[in-house]
């Protein structure tokens, strides 16, 4: 996975950003603040249809005047890309292409394990309706500690990713 550096130099994009849990039966969203300092859960969206999951995050997008969308990349333990993956950054192309701000992918392993784990007061059907919630903030949180941290983007960038699939067939 590729990083980007803040065109900026001051290694941090400040600006609000939507982490995204992607699920076969959930999409957890989450958010920050500007300065990139507190992620916290927004709503968990029913996965009726992807077209209806992409005009809601897009609503969010607006709604929180986000700069970019960070999605979870399920990369297997060992760091393989497997189908899992494969179909989440097929969904995040797709989703790339319907917003008006960039899609990153970020590695997302073993954040829903922890999510359960914060959660674990709550009784199981609380938990159902909230872990994907927590999961996104997990996600979130880990892409702007990175960023903070190392001065760059972190992830791949979707359209990035398509350049590379392109110049690579």
């Amino acid at each position: 996975m590729t990083s980007s550096a803040d065109p900026a130099g001051d290694g941090f994009r400040r600006g609000v950003r939507l982490g995204v849990d992607w699920g076969k039966a959930r999409v957890g969203v989450a958010a920050c603040d500007s300065d990139g300092l507190l992620a916290y859960p927004v709503e968990t969206i029913a996965m009726n249809d992807e077209a209806t999951v992409f005009s809601r995050l897009a609503q969010l997008a607006d709604e929180y005047a986000a700069i970019e969308v960070v999605m979870g990349l399920p990369l297997a333990l060992d760091g393989h890309i497997r189908l899992a993956a494969t179909d989440v950054m097929a969904v995040a192309r797709r989703l790339g292409a319907r917003l008006d701000i960039p899609v990153r992918l970020v590695d997302e392993r073993l954040t829903t394990a922890a999510a359960n784990r914060s959660i674990g007061h709550l009784d199981s059907r609380r938990r159902r309706r909230v872990v994907d919630q927590a999961a996104a903030a997990g996600i979130l949180d880990n892409a702007l500690a990175l960023e903070r941290n190392r001065g760059v983007a972190p992830g791949s960038l979707v359209a990035d990713m398509d350049c590379e699939m392109k110049e690579g067939s």
